[in-house]
């Protein structure tokens, strides 16, 4: 778990934390983004490791989920919580988990908005725009560094 003074991210279950996470992803996605019901519950929540954000009183501000194959996705911060470091903390537990699973790589479908958040990790752009959900995004990718 890493902590900050304001905020705190650990890792979760769906089973666990799912109401947490999913009042946070239908604030972000659903109710500000306008990204359509039926496609941000995709069934794969259960299968994932999730990350949440909670600031000092307990609130859920932010999350996040890798994938068993190495995605990572569902990034989401509360926009009250928005460049204060929580989207930065969320990515460093994703990507800590990944390596602990043994991911050589981790891929993500970033907003094109975000592409200088995931670039500043060492991410890099792979193919053209598309878009998904309505909004155009990027596919990115970062070999992870194996420790022997």
């Amino acid at each position: 778990m890493s902590v900050s003074p304001v905020f705190g991210v650990r890792r979760v279950g769906w089973s666990d934390a799912g109401l947490q996470l999913r009042a946070i992803r239908t604030a972000v996605f659903i109710d500000e983004q306008n990204v359509p019901v039926e496609l941000e519950w995709d069934g794969l929540d259960v299968l994932c490791l999730h990350v949440v954000a909670e600031a000092a009183t307990g609130e859920a501000i932010g999350t996040g989920r890798l994938l068993p194959d190495g995605h990572i996705g569902r990034m989401a911060v509360l926009k009250s919580w928005r460049r204060r470091g929580v989207g930065r903390a969320l990515l460093l537990e994703l990507l800590a988990a990944a390596g602990e699973r043994g991911h050589e790589r981790v891929e993500l479908n970033a907003q094109t908005r975000a592409i200088g958040l995931y670039a500043r990790f060492g991410f890099g752009v792979v193919g053209d725009e598309f878009m998904e959900a309505g909004i155009p995004h990027r596919t990115m990718r970062m070999e992870l560094i194996r420790r022997k």
